[in-house]
């Protein structure tokens, strides 16, 4: 039992707290201003009425890649699923063919 009584004796002081200067008090605060939704992106496929998209067609492909080559994706592009899919199918083919660059330049 005198195991016990030792470990009960012992205690741990804990440091105690400094405030932090580094930010300002919450009033100081600049209030953030609520944002305006974005505008809604169409699908520049669906308003041409384009069913598919043909790889051979290399400048309209460009657009959907980045610098680097690689292909963008739906939220900045704005394209719906669908497209996007026969979109990243014609990007992939036109690799392929060699009429696109798998790595930008």
């Amino acid at each position: 039992m005198s195991e016990v009584e030792n470990q009960e004796e012992v205690k741990v002081e804990k440091a105690p707290k400094t405030e932090r200067t580094d930010k300002p008090e919450r009033e100081d605060r600049p209030v953030k201003k609520y944002r305006k939704p974005a505008k809604k992106k169409v699908c520049a496929f669906c308003v041409a009425g384009e069913k598919t998209i043909d790889y051979k067609d290399v400048a309209k492909i460009k657009k959907y890649i980045t610098e680097n080559g690689k292909i963008l994706p739906r939220r900045q592009t704005g394209v719906c699923s669908y497209h996007q899919r026969e979109l990243a199918n014609a990007i992939k083919r036109a690799r392929n063919m060699a009429l696109l660059p798998y790595i930008g330049e």
